[in-house]
């Protein structure tokens, strides 16, 4: 049993204790408000969740393809994926799940002008484009020519944790915040969350819900299965690597 007093929210039950209750929804649409920079005019008020579909093969392995799905009052749906182990192809499944969440819109027939958007955003604890410098990307529909984004339809957000390098002293902003949050909050001590936190009362809270003290038992055992099954999985890609690099 870990010994410190909050647990790490790259863990798939503690993500989801976090983003993926009612209980704390207002922890997501913060977040999710943050991360995508959204002002005023298409600031999320509400959200509502949904049952994530699961893949027949990866519904074998007892692993989602999403860890939260939602849409908010304007129908816009996403998708919010904590991805923690390397996996080839990531990004093409990012596009394949956002694709299958845009085609099964109910009730559209051929009225394709009420499609809604899809916007996917992926925490990954491991470096999926090895060709960029900045932890975040962006990436939308562009005109190769002008430029211009005409095909609105879907916009997908890839946080890559290991580019994050910032210390609690240099962080500056709501976004660096969420990232340290990702990347360090079960190294942080009480004290060192009140240094940095500021007034970002919900950020609080979220470490507030890694505390586990708040955590039953059961829940506290089913972490530490999903920690062992990572650190397994982990070992396993280790040993193919330098078995790979010793033929």
């Amino acid at each position: 049993m870990t010994l410190s007093k909050y647990l790490d929210p790259k863990n798939d039950i503690a993500f989801k204790k976090i983003f993926g209750t009612e209980k704390n929804k207002d922890i997501l649409i913060h977040f999710l408000n943050d991360i995508l920079g959204f002002s005023e005019d298409n600031h999320i008020i509400d959200i509502e969740f949904l049952s994530p579909i699961l893949a027949p093969k990866i519904a074998v392995k007892k692993q989602s393809i999403v860890d939260v799905l939602c849409k908010d009052k304007k129908g816009i749906k996403y998708i919010i994926e904590m991805q923690v182990t390397k996996s080839r192809g990531f990004e093409k499944r990012a596009q394949y799940y956002a694709s299958q969440v845009y085609g099964n819109q109910a009730n559209i027939g051929d009225k394709y002008h009420e499609l809604k958007e899809i916007i996917f955003i992926a925490i990954a604890d491991c470096i999926i484009f090895p060709n960029k410098s900045h932890y975040k990307s962006d990436h939308v529909i562009l005109d190769k020519a002008t430029y211009e984004h005409d095909l609105k339809d879907f916009y997908f957000t890839f946080i890559e944790l290991p580019k994050f390098t910032k210390s609690k002293e240099e962080l500056s902003s709501i976004e660096e915040k969420w990232c340290y949050f990702f990347k360090h909050a079960h190294e942080t001590t009480e004290k060192e969350l009140e240094e940095f936190i500021g007034g970002d009362s919900i950020i609080h809270r979220a470490y507030t819900a890694l505390d586990q003290y708040y955590w039953t038992d059961e829940e506290l055992a089913t972490y530490e299965e999903l920690k062992r099954i990572h650190m397994d999985n982990k070992a396993a890609i280790s040993q193919e690597i330098y078995a790979a690099k010793n033929r």
